[in-house]
């Protein structure tokens, strides 16, 4: 009995060890588990986040520039722009905007209606008082003064021949006059004599009219054909080329449409000024010759010294606005009609 239960007892499992051999193991896989979490975590850090922990890159080296000359250097070495004028603002009691205008500017065109045969102007030609700046075809005026100056010779011959017959005339009376009283003549033959005398006097001042009606005649034919060349009414600039050789020129619109009525625009440099429009809540601060410093908006650097010409004793109902004039100081081409301009109106 001994020996069976000695041999069921080496048959028995003793459960006092299992603890211990399954937390060993639990250990292990554990263990296992955190390895492969951190080769996977290395694995994703190489794949998807190499950069955060890439070496820096080696530094590219910088393209060598090409060997340059003095000139050349001098000339890549960029010239530091000229400082901005300081404005001192301190004097100025009101500010407003307006434009170059010109006081002495016309539109040219002839006298009569004509042909252009000819345009001497271009834009930007400076032209003198008297100049011609057109022709129109002038054929049937220079034949209209023709005429007129054949009627003045032919009225000029006529009081030449009847001015030797006068004379003649009054010799014979003198000679009756002389005979009558020796009654060689009757007194009719004087009465008669006396009769030509008057009326060749007659004749004489009827002849020395008409003389004079052929002068003017004249005149007027070289007139009208002195119409057909325009000339430039002052001297200035021309800003505005409107015709071309063959159209048809007219001082009236006429043709509808199809005439010309100018030639060309002249403008008077020396005539030009500012126009600007003050608001008339302000128009106050304003007075005749008050200091003006004027900016253009082309040349806003460029300070122009000017003053008022006039207030327009006028307002604009639509703008309630003032009109002021206000002559520029100094002339310089560059000045142009129409042109922006600011203006700062300074304190006396």
């Amino acid at each position: 009995m001994d020996d069976k239960r000695a041999l069921l007892d080496q048959l028995k499992i003793d459960r006092t060890e299992e603890p211990a051999e399954q937390s060993g193991l639990r250990l292990n896989v554990w263990v296992v588990g955190v390895l492969v979490a951190l080769l996977l975590v290395g694995w994703g850090l190489a794949l998807f986040g190499g950069g955060l922990f890439a070496a820096d890159p080696e530094p590219v080296a910088a393209p060598t520039a090409a060997p340059t000359s003095p000139n050349t250097a001098a000339a890549q070495t960029p010239t530091p722009a000229p400082a901005a004028p300081v404005i001192d603002r301190s004097g100025e009691v009101l500010n407003a905007s307006g434009y170059i205008t010109a006081r002495r500017m016309a539109t040219v065109s002839a006298e009569i209606t004509g042909r252009i045969t000819e345009v001497l102007i271009e834009e930007g030609m400076a032209v003198d008082k008297g100049q011609v700046i057109a022709r129109l075809d002038d054929e049937l005026a220079r034949v209209d003064l023709q005429l007129a100056e054949a009627g003045q010779r032919s009225a000029a011959a006529a009081i030449v021949s009847v001015q030797a017959n006068l004379a003649e005339a009054r010799r014979q009376l003198t000679r009756a006059e002389g005979l009558i009283d020796q009654n060689f003549i009757t007194e009719a033959e004087l009465t008669n004599r006396r009769s030509q005398v008057e009326a060749l006097e007659a004749d004489l001042t009827r002849l020395q009219a008409d003389l004079n009606v052929a002068r003017l005649q004249v005149d007027r034919a070289r007139e009208q054909l002195e119409d057909h060349t325009v000339v430039a009414p002052f001297a200035g600039v021309i800003v505005n080329k409107a015709a071309q050789p063959g159209e048809i020129v007219s001082p009236i619109s006429a043709g509808g449409g199809f005439t010309r009525t100018g030639i060309g625009t002249i403008v008077d440099m020396d005539s030009l000024e500012i126009e600007v429009d003050v608001n008339e809540s302000y128009i106050g601060r304003v007075s005749d010759n008050q200091r003006v410093r004027a900016t253009l908006d082309a040349y806003p650097d460029w300070q122009i010294p000017a003053s008022v010409i006039a207030i327009i004793p006028t307002a604009d109902r639509n703008k309630a606005t003032v009109r002021v004039r206000i002559a520029l100081l100094e002339k310089d081409p560059r000045i142009l009609p129409d042109m922006g301009v600011k203006v700062a109106f300074l304190r006396e």
